[in-house]
């Protein structure tokens, strides 16, 4: 194979209109433009989107998407994170304490993430099923 003998495939281009021939061939005269107004006329176009002076269609319907306001205030807390702690009680407080998670955190949940290796009591935290089972595993509790 050679350069010079590349080509392109049987009909993967189509051959384009051949306007302004006469009114034999349908594109004659107006070539398929109508008559008259912004479309007829050469370089005649318009931005995407443009209406004609109205308010286009994006602008007037309102922006879309959602974002959670309580989101800042939860946070995850991983298992393997729980390894660090003394104490054998763990709350809101203790995790706040440790810089586990923001001081201005209002709710907690315990993710399965790691593995845990000493029992710990949870008091007030949600806790995933998976988390649950690994910290039981262990010989912990989950208070509510």
């Amino acid at each position: 194979m050679f350069l010079n003998t590349i080509q392109s495939s049987e009909g993967s281009r189509k051959k384009s209109k051949r306007v302004g021939r006469g009114i034999g061939c349908t594109l004659g005269k107006t070539c398929g433009r109508g008559h008259k107004g912004q479309k007829a006329r050469s370089g005649g176009f318009h931005k995407v989107g443009f209406e004609g002076g109205q308010m286009p269609l994006q602008r007037r319907l309102p922006k879309v998407g959602f974002v959670s306001r309580s989101g800042k205030y939860s946070a995850e807390v991983r298992l393997n994170e729980l390894n660090s702690f003394d104490s054998d009680v763990i709350d809101l407080k203790s995790l706040i304490d440790a810089n586990v998670v923001p001081a201005f955190t209002k709710a907690a949940k315990i993710i399965k993430s790691g593995e845990v290796n000493k029992p710990f009591t949870i008091k007030g935290i949600k806790v995933t099923s998976g988390a649950r089972e690994a910290i039981e595993a262990v010989g912990g509790k989950i208070e509510a």
